[in-house]
């Protein structure tokens, strides 16, 4: 790769204390995960039914002694590479609601009144990148979805949109990124570690001579965060990996149809797409922080329009939302439905998994640096119950994760498990949001 750095410049202007996911078993003194990655599907999954049938999505069995399910059989390749819960809560409030435990989702708190893990981690552990937050949707703005319908909040009770469009997504990480040498006189300058700011030194000077009191403070301030930006740009500049992992285009780019984002027989090429901007984004140190929605809650979604895959059933609309409600029993035509999308949604973060493991990066893959964390917004799809959420890590090897369990969090908040994954990526936290009573600690 050469990285054309003007570019790049320009783009910018744990260990757990007694928590066994974060124990390294090669014995290999542990550091912080390097980066973030959240996937989100919508409306739950096959939980405890209404007449009391067990979960037929959750691993069965205790600690590394466990067994993955049918719809979760995807991801048997990566199962010493995951973590699985239970008894993972978010709360009483709303509980039966999608809205309810969309909002408390990535916030841990109720209504959405706090900033989203995405969104705290960006301010910290992805400070030092061009763009410290990357949010990609897959028709997750379909049919004018707005507030709830969205799962990262950059403020307390305020949600943004994704980017559904991938070859926009695209175009906008990676502005300007093509083969070519290095600029030269922007190597120069990194040559002779010179600041921009101490080329206009004299007209500096003029200006502080100028101005006093409030405006010369105010004046010192910014040009302070101006060196510091430039300071963290150019190590940035330096640290940038060799290859062609930030100069080449997805081929997936090229199956989108951009005139037809919002038809479901286009879905499964868009997030396709988006999961290949994403690791090339944190592969090529853009971003350390990225969230990919795949559609809303309550999806209207309809699957089996997706053609090359076990949904795709020709004359026949299968939506999400409406599988998810199957009924009392674990049986019939709409459980059989939700169970084979359900797996569809395991197949879609085994291949992020593979797309991470894929790199090489360190003394390891991208997946060792990095956490992988799997939501969505209700437990079982039709009771729209808030406890046993079927979360899921993975990655993070190097970071001391000690993956491949099951664990029993006794009913734990979910956000005793965020004060776990912000600390394994080095912002050490006691709880995170609301609905948290301390770190996770078993």
């Amino acid at each position: 790769m050469s990285w054309p750095r003007r570019r790049f410049l320009k783009a910018g202007a744990a260990a757990l204390a007694g928590l066994p996911l974060l124990v390294n078993r090669a014995g290999a003194q542990a550091g912080p995960a390097r980066r973030l990655v959240v996937f989100y599907y919508p409306d739950g999954v096959p939980g405890p039914s209404q007449e009391g049938e067990p979960t037929a999505w959750h691993p069965t069995g205790n600690g590394a002694n466990f067994q993955l399910s049918d719809v979760l059989s995807p991801l048997a390749p990566w199962r010493e590479r995951l973590l699985f819960f239970r008894g993972l809560h978010m709360g009483g409030t709303d509980e039966g609601s999608h809205p309810g435990g969309a909002r408390k989702l990535l916030t841990a708190a109720d209504q959405g009144q706090h900033e989203s893990f995405d969104r705290v981690m960006a301010r910290t552990l992805g400070a030092d990148r061009p763009h410290r937050h990357v949010y990609l949707g897959a028709m997750a703005n379909h049919n004018n979805a707005s507030g709830d319908k969205h799962i990262s909040y950059p403020a307390p009770g305020h949600t943004e949109p994704p980017e559904d469009d991938p070859v926009r997504a695209f175009d906008q990480l990676f502005a300007g990124a093509a083969p070519g040498s290095p600029d030269p006189a922007v190597e120069a300058r990194r040559r002779r570690k010179a600041s921009i700011l101490d080329a206009v030194g004299e007209e500096l000077a003029a200006l502080r001579r100028r101005v006093g009191g409030a405006e010369a403070a105010k004046l010192e301030l910014h040009l302070q965060g101006l060196r510091e930006v430039e300071q963290r740009l150019d190590a940035l500049a330096e640290q940038m990996p060799p290859g062609d992992r930030c100069t080449g285009r997805p081929a997936s780019l090229g199956a989108v149809r951009t005139d037809a984002l919002y038809d479901p027989a286009n879905f499964p090429a868009i997030l396709n797409a988006q999961l290949d901007t994403t690791v090339q984004a944190v592969a090529c140190g853009l971003t350390r922080v990225a969230v990919v929605q795949a559609s809303h809650h309550t999806s209207e979604l309809i699957m089996s329009r997706f053609a090359g895959t076990a949904l795709h059933t020709p004359d026949f609309d299968m939506r999400s939302h409406q599988a998810s409600h199957y009924g009392a029993r674990h049986s019939g035509q709409l459980y059989d439905a939700f169970v084979a999308q359900r797996r569809y949604w395991a197949e879609q973060l085994a291949g992020l998994l593979a797309r991470l493991q894929a790199l090489p990066e360190g003394d390891g893959t991208l997946l060792d640096h990095t956490v992988v964390l799997c939501v969505t917004e209700v437990c079982d799809g039709n009771t729209h119950r808030h406890g046993d959420m079927p979360f899921i890590v993975a990655g993070g090897a190097n970071a001391g994760l000690n993956t491949g369990r099951l664990i029993d969090t006794g009913g734990r908040l979910h956000g005793d498990l965020y004060a776990a994954l912000g600390t394994a990526l080095g912002q050490p936290m006691d709880r995170f949001g609301h609905l948290s009573g301390g770190r996770l600690g078993l």
